[in-house]
């Protein structure tokens, strides 16, 4: 037998030779657009403009995350331009290509290409195709390992007239190291994508929150779902269960989809009296309602939109479908979305529902089976998912209004007399931010705690790559309150995220000057920060030490930079910006409050006690870590700052 060489090939050790050759050798800069022009690269049409833009342009959302102080910005004159911007020829000499990308994402219309012998070989887009979003750029990476050798060109493309008509590119560079961050998609709940104190599926698609109930210590989450895909379809009611509104347990799907049709959204009750004859052992009767929404699959062929009822007499293990549904056959068009409430001084149910257009039914029953239509209402603006409670006002409790919410979250104000809704006020815009639906609030939480909690559907996020595909917003308790303005709602997330408080960063009295990072060296994903701010119009005496002068100027802005996403506050207009959204908030006292919940795809703001909220999403760098806070046009004085660094509710 011939022993095995310990020598290697001379072919082998030159092909390691190379390969130590290549990992060592340095990055090619193809383009970083910090010229005055474009150089060799050649445009078409109008929308590259004469040059690299510095930054953001007229009438375009704040551009961050490019490199230096230039970058190519196809939204010159707005997104109706169109035109190309190609590279002279470039020769492949290393694995990848690596670049900087913002923009829309309009494939083959607002991308980047390579090209080799006149094909596209690679592509990429931008991250946006909806109103909302980010104009932030990001690292993408093309491995280009077997083209090492050949000759390309770069052609940067924008034929796209619409929303989001325009892409931005950055640093492109020809390098052995890849820069796009790889996605984690293992464990479960800790993948790169996951949220970590909002409530997501184990898989699958969500949407609308349903049947919020609260009974036996358990706060029940119903969910539109799509157990067998991650895309809206085959809608079923998931369900989850917590007993403290921050960790939660996915249960199994709780109503499925029958000849009726697929289970729309709906609401859920404790009936207490036991109104329905369902009541059968220890346990009080839960029962949903929710909409039948014939048609939308092949078994409910031909059948319309009804609205149906089932019952659980196991805490919300199991249900029954009521054999005699539909309850409220078909009223006209997509009927559906119904939310029931009980009426005390009537002894009745309320069902208020969504009928078509603009229009919302009110419907009376004594036992959840017979429904008498009582009225309409028309409500300009708001479609879909309407909720209906009785709420005190600056929480007193002889002095109550009853409030309704559509979809949107925009809210009427009135009175309600078991037959009549009489809005006197409204409708308000409960939120500001991008991501923001299907607002519903609990039933029968006990009088002892009192609260209305709400929790939204934080619609159009995005989770590249993820097992599951969108989440809901954190839960926030309702306040009714008498501003200046008139009735207003006020929104604030429950005291219960203080169950995830971790390190606490604390200052107080501290003047921040122009230039000055109060936050500088805190890093993270999860925070929950707490800021009271003072920014006119009392401003110190002229005698007063310069360090000691606040801001109340027009100049002055505050901005919390938190994972490369900037919270502004300007004073010039009394504005407060997250996420390319804006909303009005004046000071209060010479003073703002600010209230942020960060998480890893997610953003909510909360301004003056709640009077504003902006729920947003965003897909920040996974590398994209820190925090900062600074003040642009003059110093200005911290009253109160606090930073806490939060846990994953999943890892508990």
């Amino acid at each position: 037998m011939t022993r095995p060489s310990t020598t290697l090939p001379l072919c082998a050790l030159l092909a390691f030779a190379g390969l130590a050759q290549a990992s060592q050798q340095g990055d090619i800069l193809i383009a970083d657009f910090e010229g005055r022009d474009y150089g060799a690269w050649k445009t078409t049409g109008g929308a590259f403009g004469p040059g690299p833009a510095r930054g953001t342009l007229p009438s375009q959302m704040d551009v961050s995350g490019y490199e230096g102080k230039g970058l190519v910005n196809s939204f010159y004159k707005g997104d109706g331009t169109t035109g190309t911007l190609t590279s002279p020829p470039l020769t492949i000499e290393r694995k990848y290509i690596n670049f900087l990308i913002g923009g829309g994402m309009h494939p083959g219309k607002t991308c980047i290409n390579l090209l080799v012998d006149g094909k596209v070989v690679r592509t990429a887009t931008g991250p946006n195709d909806r109103p909302g979003g980010s104009e932030r750029l990001d690292w993408h990476s093309w491995d280009v390992s077997d083209l090492i050798g050949r000759q390309a060109v770069i052609q940067i493309v924008d034929q796209e007239t619409g929303g989001w008509g325009h892409v931005n590119i950055d640093h492109i560079v020809q390098s052995n190291k890849r820069r796009q961050q790889e996605i984690v998609t293992t464990p479960l709940y800790h993948e790169t994508y996951r949220p970590q104190f909002h409530f997501t599926p184990a898989r699958n698609w969500t949407n609308d929150p349903n049947g919020l109930v609260y009974y036996q210590g358990e706060y029940h989450l119903f969910f539109q779902h799509n157990p067998k895909g991650i895309n809206w379809g085959n809608m079923t009611w998931g369900h989850a269960v917590s007993r403290d509104l921050v960790h939660w347990e996915q249960l199994a799907n709780a109503i499925e989809p029958d000849r009726l049709g697929t289970i729309f959204s709906g609401s859920a009750v404790v009936d207490w009296n036991d109104t329905a004859g369902f009541g059968k052992g220890p346990e009080k009767p839960l029962v949903a309602i929710y909409t039948s929404a014939g048609g939308t699959s092949p078994e409910s062929k031909g059948q319309p939109f009804s609205q149906s009822i089932a019952c659980s007499l196991d805490r919300g293990r199991t249900w029954t479908k009521y054999e005699k549904n539909p309850v409220l056959p078909h009223v006209v068009g997509q009927n559906r979305d119904p939310k029931v409430v009980w009426h005390g001084p009537t002894r009745q149910w309320i069902m208020t529902l969504f009928k078509d257009g603009n229009v919302y039914g009110f419907f009376a029953s004594p036992d959840l089976k017979r429904w008498t239509h009582l009225h309409d209402i028309t409500v300009p603006g708001c479609g879909e998912c309407p909720d209906f409670f009785e709420m005190p006002v600056d929480g007193e409790p002889n002095l109550k209004k009853w409030v309704w919410t559509a979809a949107n979250g925009h809210y009427l104000v009135g009175t309600f007399d078991g037959k009549r809704f009489v809005p006197e006020t409204g409708p308000h815009q409960a939120d500001w931010g991008a991501n923001f639906y299907a607002v519903q609030t609990f039933s029968d939480i006990p009088p002892s705690d009192g609260r209305r909690i709400q929790i939204a559907w934080m619609n159009g996020g995005k989770y590249p790559g993820m097992p599951f595909n969108q989440q809901m917003s954190f839960p926030c308790e309702l306040k009714l309150r008498s501003l200046s303005e008139g009735l207003r709602i006020c929104r604030l997330p429950v005291k219960e995220i203080e169950l995830l408080r971790g390190k606490e960063h604390s200052w107080g009295g501290r003047v921040v000057q122009p230039g000055e990072d109060l936050l500088a060296g805190i890093q993270g994903e999860l925070f929950d920060i707490r800021a009271e701010i003072e920014v006119g119009p009392a401003v110190p005496a002229e005698n007063a030490p310069r360090a000691e002068r606040t801001a109340g100027k027009a100049g002055l802005k505050v901005s919390f930079i938190l994972r490369g996403e900037p919270v502004t506050y300007n004073l010039a207009d009394k504005k407060l910006t997250c996420l390319g959204r804006s909303a009005v908030l004046g000071p209060v006292n010479g003073r703002i409050k600010l209230r942020i919940l960060l998480d890893r795809t997610s953003i909510e703001v909360f301004g003056n006690d709640g009077r504003v909220s902006m729920t947003s999403c965003f897909l920040p760098r996974t590398d994209a870590k820190a925090l900062a806070f600074r003040a642009t046009g003059g110093p200005v004085k911290i009253a109160s700052l606090k930073v806490y660094e939060l846990r994953s509710a999943w890892s508990q």
